[in-house]
């Protein structure tokens, strides 16, 4: 290789690991290193998962080091990097610091447990007290704060930490906490204080707001210290952070002082720039029209990993109930996004299979056959199919009807007491019950892929196509029940888990190269991104009408729940 041939480094950190990826300026990976994190949880409260950047960060420079090493590539080729993380609340104090978010006497103290994860739902009764205010942030959340967001977070801890404790505390949504930690430059990102910091678009922090919920000190006399953004300091994706790699960042993770870190992303906005601007092959052929800027507004991304983001962006705001946003400037300047969500949906599928009874014979089984569970459980579906003569899985379970919102509704409903439910059940505990309900979980989660749709496209948007990424692009049956249920083509990625992380390498790219606009962005998205394949709706008229008809049950178990909280609760007073 050329001395002078350029790449690009991109941080993923997700869930349960942290990854970095070499990539080439044509968007071939060259190299990649994936190291799992610490997520620490509370055996007597299922709300609580907490990390530590100072775990992450380790195992950044880890996974850094042996792409390096594995590539052969010299340091000095190395022109960006750039970071993109799960929306998550990270404390430090103003000199980088962590500080213990974990409830008890040491809360506010120096220690590693620095991190609320995005899963994280203790602060339920202080989203409620937000969603109360009527303030104009919540237009920008779709009407109702999520208690996943920071702001609940922050202020949680703000009622159990030792006021002098609370004011040396700085508060990050996790990817600008990690440009902080290369670069020593704390500035903001657009995509982190936006959507999960309430930082209006086009009018900033609102002073009144926060007084009003009792966070008056982050205001600090319309400072904003504690915030980082003081002075206004919020970038657009990619934008150069500071002057770069700091010296003590560059000796941590191997690379050369000054190379340039681009503003960070969510990370699944991380996945939207890493997939939409992808061609694709339909029929074997390869479309040979480069896609334009304009047309990425009718192409949702959908990153399906532990919990599902849907990302679409368009040239004006688009205020949608029950979903987040519109944010303006969170990817590209000037242009305006929404984010729908699923706070359980790979977590789910793993819930109703190792719960059931028949989860030690499953697993034997495919121990035996060599095969993965998921293997296993279509073969046990195949085997149903023939013996009931039917064409389609969803012919198997035409009578049973599940409810997927076991961790709450993020959207459209935007109701974290949703629950799970399932109606049809029988006394069956065999391994074919386990996979019809596998099955189910796939379908319901499906459904509400449509219901989300449905509302962003009855909102103003017009959707056309699906563009995945993330754990649950390798499970074939779903995207084609996506694809089936939203009447609309899926198009998936060359790699199912590369594309987030491709997503933080062009950061790095649009950082080093300067690119200062939506076109120079989506340039440089569409020379990186990978050719994707084309799944088509395929579902007989037959099929088409039972899931029409599941999915009016669906919504009707939505209208049920509530009712019956409703009647429950004036039952109690």
């Amino acid at each position: 290789m050329s001395p002078d041939t350029p790449y690009f480094i991109g941080i993923d950190i997700g869930t349960g690991s942290a990854r970095a990826s070499l990539v080439a300026r044509n968007g071939e990976i060259k190299a990649s290193s994936t190291k799992d994190i610490i997520t620490w949880r509370d055996k007597h409260d299922y709300r609580i998962f907490e990390q530590s950047t100072n775990n992450i960060w380790e195992q950044i420079c880890t996974a850094v080091k042996e792409i390096l090493k594995q590539s052969s590539v010299p340091a000095t080729a190395v022109k960006g990097l750039g970071f993109d993380a799960t929306c998550s609340l990270a404390v430090s104090d103003f000199g980088g610091s962590p500080i213990t978010v974990t409830k008890g006497s040491g809360i506010g103290m120096h220690g590693d447990r620095n991190v609320i994860l995005w899963a994280d739902h203790r602060a339920e009764k202080e989203a409620e007290l937000i969603n109360s205010t009527g303030s104009i942030v919540l237009n920008y959340v779709g009407g109702t704060m999520s208690l996943e967001m920071e702001v609940p977070k922050i202020l949680w801890l703000k009622k159990r930490m030792d006021p002098a404790l609370f004011t040396r505390c700085q508060f990050f949504d996790l990817p600008d906490f990690f440009t902080y930690k290369a670069t020593g430059d704390n500035t903001r990102s657009f995509c982190s204080v936006t959507c999960k910091c309430s930082y209006i678009p086009d009018k900033g922090w609102q002073p009144d707001f926060f007084e009003r919920i009792g966070l008056g000190e982050l205001v600090d006399g319309d400072n904003w210290k504690h915030m980082g953004a003081a002075r206004g300091q919020v970038h657009a994706a990619g934008s150069p952070v500071g002057r770069g790699l700091s010296q003590k960042a560059a000796e941590e993770l191997g690379l050369v002082e000054g190379t340039a870190v681009g503003s960070g992303l969510i990370d699944g906005y991380a996945g939207w720039m890493g997939t939409v601007a992808a061609r694709y092959i339909e029929n074997g052929q390869l479309s040979n029209v480069l896609p334009s800027l304009d047309e990425s507004r009718h192409r949702l991304a959908i990153v399906a990993g532990t919990s599902t983001c849907h990302i679409v962006q368009s040239r004006d705001g688009v205020f949608v109930k029950g979903v987040w946003g519109p944010y303006r400037d969170t990817v590209f300047p000037g242009w305006w996004m929404n984010e729908g969500g699923q706070s359980s949906t790979g977590q789910l599928i793993d819930f109703i299979i190792t719960t059931h009874t028949a989860y030690p014979e499953l697993k034997e089984r495919a121990k035996q056959e060599g095969k993965c569970t998921h293997d296993v459980l279509l073969d046990v579906l195949e085997k149903l199919r023939n013996e009931n003569n039917v064409h389609t899985y969803t012919e198997l379970t035409k009578n049973v009807h599940f409810y997927p919102d076991f961790h709450g509704n993020r959207s459209p409903i935007a109701d974290s007491r949703m629950r799970g439910s399932i109606i049809g059940l029988e006394l069956d505990a065999s391994i074919a019950d386990l996979a019809r309900k596998y099955y189910l979980t796939l379908e319901a989660i499906a459904l509400q892929t449509r219901h989300i749709i449905d509302v962003l496209n009855a909102a103003g948007h017009d959707i056309t196509s699906l563009y995945l990424s993330g754990g649950q692009v390798k499970n074939v049956v779903i995207m084609q029940l996506f694809a089936d249920t939203c009447g609309i083509p899926v198009i998936l990625p060359r790699s199912y888990s590369e594309a987030v992380v491709l997503g933080a390498a062009m950061l790095g790219r649009i950082a080093a190269e300067g690119a200062k606009d939506g076109e120079d962005m989506w340039k440089i998205m569409v020379e990186m991104t990978p050719t994707g394949t084309l799944v088509a709706p395929g579902a007989s008229s037959t099929v088409k009408k039972l899931l029409d008809a599941k999915y009016s049950i669906f919504l009707e178990m939505i209208d049920n729940q509530r009712r019956w909280r409703r009647q429950t609760e004036e039952a109690s007073y």
